[in-house]
């Protein structure tokens, strides 16, 4: 028997944890860009990416 709410098809974002030493960097940036923070992680984390897979 599937749950109530099962969808095998679903797409399912996770939570990311930033340690308390990175959140008022982020906060910080987030306010001087004038975006989201998870605009901002998502931006960095797509620079890593690039970095990584040069």
């Amino acid at each position: 028997m599937r749950r109530k709410f099962y969808n095998p098809d679903g797409d399912f974002n996770f939570p990311v944890y930033l340690e308390p030493e990175i959140t008022p960097f982020i906060d910080k940036l987030s306010a001087e860009k004038k975006l989201d923070r998870s605009k901002i992680v998502n931006h960095l984390l797509r620079k890593d990416i690039e970095i990584i897979e040069f």
